[in-house]
């Protein structure tokens, strides 16, 4: 009994956590310093050495990995982006490429690591998580295009921009007259432009998961509120749709009412977080950490239903996540 009980305290021992590592990987989002913070601040306060990967998964295949203490991550909450920097990293696809990440996650002693990004972020986590790496991934991007969640770091901070921006514009279209078209980012998701658009009180929105609207129709509808009155008719386009430029001389051609492109663009990426976005991403981060310490691989930390909860990777990423189909329509009631 004695024996059986000295070889499971040493499997204990072999299988505990004593270093985390931690990156940020794909487009910067606000809100990726609360979580970074977190989790180092979690690790440390549990007896856990962190480290941290500079570059994201290019930077762990380059070696660029520091020792992080409490001291690291003081006054980072408040600001955008992320200290530990980040890049895209082809190499990441390839079987070599993950191969050679696992061996460096061993070689400096990291047992566990959380990855805050987005589905290719996941990818990597994926990956690494089958080469025997406890990987727990963190959703930060500024799309909400992650199917298990109803939240993602930076979408808050960026929704806001975006509708601040989107308020000056039209101003400035109703001293002049104009029609303009506002094109927001979200890659192939929709979901800035949507509450934009409602937030807005936009008069049109165009989402890539709706993408065969009629131009035509919506030629017709900018020349009929105009003779109704209108000063101003706002567009909200979505990075997926594009092409907003063309659109905006096509609409002048057609309708002879003076029309403006305007593309937010990586501002939408910058700029202080929200509170709810320096609140939320502060706890997933120390979700993570919990998760690795409980033992856990391979997990997605996801906020549903008002609860902070965790999914399979490999469930998580054959999720899919389309518009709330009563949002849209009600956004169409609202813009009458």
């Amino acid at each position: 009994m004695r024996k059986g009980g000295k070889k499971m305290a040493a499997e204990d021992r072999e299988n505990q956590i004593r270093t985390i590592g931690v990156l940020t990987s794909g487009g910067d989002a606000p809100g990726m310093n609360a979580a970074i913070r977190a989790v180092v601040r979690t690790a440390l306060s549990k007896g856990v050495k962190v480290r941290g990967i500079r570059r994201g998964f290019h930077g762990l295949l380059k070696e660029e990995i520091i020792d992080m203490s409490a001291r690291d991550v003081a006054d980072i909450i408040q600001r955008g982006g992320t200290t530990l920097l980040t890049a895209r990293c082809k190499s990441m696809m390839t079987e070599e490429g993950q191969q050679k990440a696992a061996a460096i996650c061993k070689k400096y002693g990291i047992d566990g690591l959380v990855v805050i990004g987005g589905d290719g972020s996941f990818r990597g986590a994926q990956k690494l998580a089958s080469l025997g790496v406890n990987t727990i991934g963190v959703p930060g991007t500024i799309d909400l295009d992650i199917a298990c969640t109803e939240y993602t770091i930076g979408f808050d901070t960026a929704v806001n921009t975006a509708m601040e921006a989107i308020d000056k514009v039209r101003d400035t279209s109703t001293s002049h007259e104009r029609c303009s078209i506002i094109e927001v980012m979200g890659r192939d998701a929709g979901y800035l432009a949507l509450w934009c658009g409602i937030a807005n009180g936009a008069e049109r929105i165009l989402l890539p998961e709706e993408h065969d609207y009629d131009e035509a129709e919506l030629i017709e509808d900018i020349k009929e509120s105009m003779r109704r009155g209108k000063k101003n008719y706002i567009i909200i386009n979505a990075e997926g749709v594009g092409d907003s430029i063309n659109l905006a001389k096509r609409i002048e051609t057609a309708t002879g009412i003076e029309t403006r492109a305007t593309i937010l663009g990586h501002m939408q990426r910058g700029g202080s977080p929200t509170c709810k976005d320096r609140m939320y991403a502060s706890i997933m981060g120390s979700k993570a950490v919990d998760l690795l310490l409980e033992g856990k691989s391979n997990r997605v930390v996801g906020y549903r239903h008002g609860e902070y909860v965790d999914f399979d990777i490999d469930e998580a990423l054959k999720m899919n996540k389309g518009i709330p189909q009563y949002q849209y329509e009600i956004s169409k009631i609202l813009a009458l």
